[in-house]
This record gives C-alpha cells, sequence and structure tokens, in this order.
C-alpha cells in the first residue's frame, strides 16, 4: 500500500512522505527515455525563452506529468517512482540550457566576437554540467536530511507525482485540488500572454501617478506570478519576511541612496553603472557568507556525510541505495580534468585558474543549492558575478578568462541545483539516489543532444543582441567582463564597503539561529540577498502568497493543513505547464490582444 504521513514542516503543513510498494518499478528504460525526450523539448524551448527575455523555465513537474500522461493514455501507467526518475532525467536534460552557458557566457563570448565552434562547446558543456552534479551529492545529507529544507519546487514535483497516483478519498480530494489550482493558473498564464497587464498591471499608466512610476522603476509594483506565488505558500514566514525586507533595503533604501549620492548614476537596472550593479554585492556577500558560515557550524554532520565505508563494514539496504563516494569523487576528478584541458587549450586560461574555478564553483554550488532550499531561486547570476570580481582581481583585463570561468561556476550551481530539487523529490518519494544519479548523468547527455544544434539554429537566424533575441543575461555578463577588465577598482564606490558589512552581518545571522529561544525571529540573510539580486516584485508576490496563505489558515486551519501542499503544486505546475505553451505562441510571433 502506498501511504502519505504529515511531519513537521516551515509553513505548518503537513509534509509528504511515500512509502514505496516492495519491488516497485524505478530505473526502467521507458522512465529514462520519456524523462529525456520531455525534457529535451523544454531545454529547446528555454533556448529561444533565456535568449528572448533571460529566463528560463525548469523541467522537472512538466517532464513528471508529460511522461506519466504518455504512458497513461495508452493504459501502461508509470509507478511513483517511474515517474519521479522520468522528472530527474527531464530535469538534467531540460536544465542543459543553462547549465551550458547557452543564455549566458556562451552567448557573451560570441557578442565579444568570440564563438566557439560545435566539438568544443559539447565539451565545455559536457563538463562543467557534470561538475554540477557531482558537487551536490555530498550536500544531499546537510541539506535534506539534517537541515530539512523546503526546495518548493521539488516538494511541489512530489506533490504532483502522488496526485497522479492517488486512490484513497483523501489523497483524491488533494489530487482534485492541485488539479483545479493548476488548471486555474495555467488558465491565468496563457490569459496573460495575450493580455500582459493580467501579470504585471501598469497601475502607474493607469492612474498617472509620478509616486507609483518612481516605485515600479524600481521594482516595487503588482505583478502576479502564479508559480511565485505558489511558492509563498510553502516557504513559510522566516523566509518570506526576509526577502521582503531584503526588497525594501535594496531597492528602497540602498539602491535609491546609492544613485542619490552619486555612486550608482546609470540607469536604475544597468549592470554596468547602475543600482543594480551597486547592490548585487552587498547581496551576493549576503547570499555566500550566510550559506558558508551555516555550513560551518554543522562541519561535524557535513563530514560524517563524507565519510567512506570501510571494507566488509556491515551495511543495510539504504546504505546500498546511497551514492558511493567513489562515484561522485571520481567523477569530480574526470570532469576537472577535461574542464582544465579544454580552458587551457581553447581559452589560453592558466591551469591554475581554471583549478580555483572549479574550487569556487563547488563552494558556490553550495549557495546556490541552500538558495534553492529555502528560496526556490536559484541565483546563477549572482554566484557568477563572484567567480568573475575573483578573476577581475587575478586576472585583470582578461576578459575571456572572466566569462570563462565564471561559466564554470554557473553550470555548476545551475546542475547541482536541480540535483538538489530531485533528490527531494526522490527523499519524500523514498526513492534511491543512486538510481536518480544515473538518471541524472543520462539526462545531462540527452539535453546535449539537441541543445546546442537549437543554439546554432537561432543564433544563425536572428541577430543575436538585437530585437528579436536581445540576449539580456549574455549583455550582463558580458557588461560585466567589460567593467572588470581594470581589475577590482573598476567596483562602483563604497560598494566594497557595502560588500564587507553585508560579509560581516551574514556570518553572525547563523550563529544566532543556534539558540532556541530566538531561532524563528533570526532572519534568512540567504533570502536577503536573493531579494538584492532579483527584481523587487519577485519578493512582493512571494510575499502575497504568504498573505494569502494566512489569511486562509485562519478562516480555516483543516483546510490549510490538508490541501497546502496541493494548491501550491498546483500553481507552480500550472505556470510551468503553460509557460512551455506561452514559448510556443512566442516562437511563432501570436499576436498580443494588448501591449
Amino acid at each position: 500500500m502506498h501511504s502519505m504521513d504529515p511531519s513537521e514542516n516551515n509553513s505548518g503543513s503537513g509534509e509528504i512522505q511515500y512509502t514505496p510498494t516492495i519491488g516497485e518499478a524505478q530505473l526502467t528504460v521507458r522512465s529514462v527515455v520519456a524523462g529525456c525526450i520531455t525534457g529535451s523539448i523544454v531545454a529547446c524551448t528555454n533556448i529561444y525563452i533565456g535568449l528572448k527575455i533571460g529566463w528560463s523555465f525548469g523541467a522537472s513537474i512538466i517532464a513528471a506529468v508529460l511522461s506519466y500522461a504518455l504512458f497513461a493514455i495508452i493504459g501502461r501507467r508509470l509507478s511513483v517512482l517511474e515517474t519521479n526518475i522520468a522528472q530527474t532525467a527531464g530535469a538534467a536534460a531540460g536544465g542543459m540550457a543553462g547549465a551550458a552557458g547557452l543564455l549566458n557566457v556562451i552567448p557573451a563570448m560570441q557578442l565579444l566576437d568570440q564563438p566557439l565552434d560545435w566539438a568544443t562547446l559539447s565539451l565545455w558543456a559536457l563538463s562543467v554540467s557534470f561538475l554540477g552534479v557531482f558537487f551536490a551529492v555530498p550536500l544531499r545529507r546537510q541539506f535534506i536530511e539534517i537541515d530539512k529544507l523546503r526546495f518548493p519546487t521539488g516538494t511541489a514535483t512530489a506533490a504532483t507525482i502522488l496526485a497522479m497516483n492517488s486512490e484513497s478519498g483523501d489523497a483524491v480530494a488533494k489530487a482534485r485540488a492541485l488539479i483545479w489550482s493548476c488548471i486555474g493558473a495555467g488558465a491565468f498564464t496563457l490569459a496573460y500572454y495575450f493580455v500582459p497587464q493580467l501579470e504585471n498591471p501598469p497601475l502607474e499608466r493607469w492612474l498617472k501617478s509620478a509616486a507609483l512610476a518612481t516605485a515600479a522603476a524600481w521594482g516595487f509594483k503588482l505583478y502576479f506570478g502564479p508559480s511565485l506565488l505558489g511558492a509563498g505558500f510553502l516557504m513559510g514566514p522566516r523566509v518570506v519576511l526576509s526577502l521582503l525586507l531584503g526588497a525594501i533595503l535594496s531597492w528602497g533604501v540602498f539602491g535609491p541612496l546609492a544613485r542619490e549620492n552619486g555612486w550608482a548614476v546609470g540607469p536604475i537596472m544597468d549592470y554596468k553603472s547602475g543600482a543594480r550593479g551597486w547592490i548585487l554585492w552587498p547581496g551576493v556577500a549576503l547570499m555566500v557568507c550566510e550559506a558558508l558560515t551555516a555550513l560551518a557550524l554543522s562541519w561535524r554532520t557535513f563530514i560524517r556525510a563524507l565519510r567512506f565505508r570501510s571494507f566488509g563494514e556491515a551495511s543495510d539496504d539504504g546504505d546500498r541505495e546511497q551514492i558511493p563516494n567513489s562515484w561522485w569523487i571520481g567523477g569530480l576528478a574526470a570532469g576537472s580534468v577535461v574542464t582544465i584541458v579544454i580552458s587551457s587549450t581553447v581559452f589560453d586560461i592558466y591551469w591554475l585558474h581554471t583549478l580555483i574555478a572549479i574550487a569556487l564553483s563547488a563552494v558556490l554550488a553550495t549557495v546556490a543549492a541552500r538558495s534553492l532550499g529555502e528560496t526556490d531561486i536559484n541565483p546563477t547570476g549572482g554566484v557568477g558575478k563572484v567567480t568573475q570580481l575573483v578573476f577581475g582581481g587575478l586576472s585583470p583585463g582578461q576578459m575571456i578568462t572572466n566569462l570563462m570561468s565564471a561559466g564554470i561556476t554557473n553550470g555548476g550551481a545551475s546542475q547541482a541545483g536541480d540535483m538538489m530539487q530531485d533528490l527531494k523529490t526522490g527523499y519524500l518519494l523514498g526513492a534511491s539516489p543512486r538510481k536518480q544519479f544515473g538518471a541524472q548523468l543520462i539526462g545531462v547527455c540527452a539535453g546535449l543532444v539537441l541543445v546546442i544544434p537549437v543554439y546554432r539554429i537561432f543564433t544563425s537566424a536572428y541577430k543575436l543582441g538585437e530585437d528579436q533575441i536581445p540576449a539580456p543575461a549574455a549583455q550582463a555578463w558580458k557588461a560585466m567582463a567589460e567593467l572588470l577588465v581594470e581589475g577590482l577598482q573598476a567596483l562602483p564606490p563604497h560598494a566594497t564597503t557595502a560588500l564587507a558589512i553585508a560579509a560581516a552581518l551574514c556570518v553572525v545571522l547563523p550563529v544566532l539561529r543556534k539558540i532556541d529561544r530566538i531561532k524563528p525571529y533570526v532572519p534568512s540573510g540567504l533570502a536577503i540577498g536573493i531579494a538584492f539580486i532579483v527584481p523587487a516584485f519577485n519578493s512582493l508576490v512571494m510575499f502575497f502568497g504568504l498573505v494569502v496563505w494566512l489569511i486562509w489558515k485562519r478562516l480555516s486551519p483543516c483546510s490549510v493543513e490538508k490541501y497546502t501542499f496541493a494548491v501550491a503544486s498546483g500553481l507552480i505546475a500550472g505556470e510551468g505547464l503553460i509557460g512551455i505553451v506561452n514559448a510556443g505562441l512566442t516562437i511563432a510571433n501570436v499576436p498580443r490582444l494588448t501591449k
């Protein structure tokens, strides 16, 4: 029998748990093939959308739903664990557009007249993506089993998979809630393609208010994104209020202060001379220092996760399903060698510098994984800027070294984050981490087969950097490389002071959280830092989600306990699935009803 049991979690609702049946199918050919196909479709869509708007879609829920539906139609349903494997392979394949750097570092190289040939790009993408998978393995025990981080998308994926397999009355009720919220979110997502004002109502223009226009310019505007609203249901008050605090401090206080004092006089959202480029640095310091301090304070459990088992030592079935240290350490060594060889022979990067970049990637993948666990946001752009800053000091004037070293960090953080979301889903469903690890590696290879040709097609058909594919993320990476060509002194005025203060603050916060009496009231420095990096409306919509959830809890505490995961998962899945449809409409240039 399948079972789902509640346990305490951050938001006060029951956490999903599932007990697999004995001998339940898991890593099968059909589950892997289905995941690779659906994930590759998402990856190809992400190429165009990412080059168009600088954003991409995760493939976990999409791969789970489409893979399950494909076999349900022909009457040969996937098991719960097979669906988890399909979703794991699909997430790995779908994430290759970002992990391979095809949305940022590779087009940035092309904008600098340094395009890569097909073979080089394939080897480089494969090596850096594998690094991310290997980085995630030792983090699983600490972040998922010990810290029990939420990983909202991973949790939502588990809820979605269970809902599709529901049979009991209570489970069916939850499945209906998930389906209806998914339909509602999907309908809204489709509607805002044709009427963009539904997603982002321009109140400042409608009301002709100068004050609202100023607030909107700094990102304080209405935005109704179902997936972020659903994430607000799951993250809990401490993290969501930390995001709100960070948005107010960064975009409402420090950004305007930097502009007023002449430290960032360019356009607000410009990385090179605007407020966004100034507040980026304290935001990155907040994220990095808090994540690393928290990990350092838990060093004993982290070291235990890395412990090698002695020859002949007894092992139970659960241990036999864990990923052997030899697998990820050996893979990490091989991937590092390939990355060093490519960096040296193709980009003329000194081997020691590449080794430093890989070490930084390991550290920053930890930051990215913790960020996803707490906020469901993977700050690959922010952690990439850390590497760019380091190499701005190590190799001033070397833009190619700056970009490609940061690309290693980007690939590692991206795939490590995807792997951690999948491992969270698998943990909730009782899946084998070893089998998920295999599915992830297969998915990376499958995604690579299509994403590079598709990237070539788009960049050949359209002029990179112009209206059709403006590549905003690539422009930001290119601007940062050009800014740091003069070394660390090119940072905006007083940005280093702000960085140092932020770093000191976020060394203190994890220490305070060790005090049980005040632990619930200590803000998340990582969430505050995330809010410094993403536009303010992202934090606001998650705050709206928390407010809706608190009102719901006040009005009906029983139903909120029962349906929180289902409704939140439906909101996340609905926008994710129909986001692919919107991508197709964008590619086909289907006209909007309003502008």
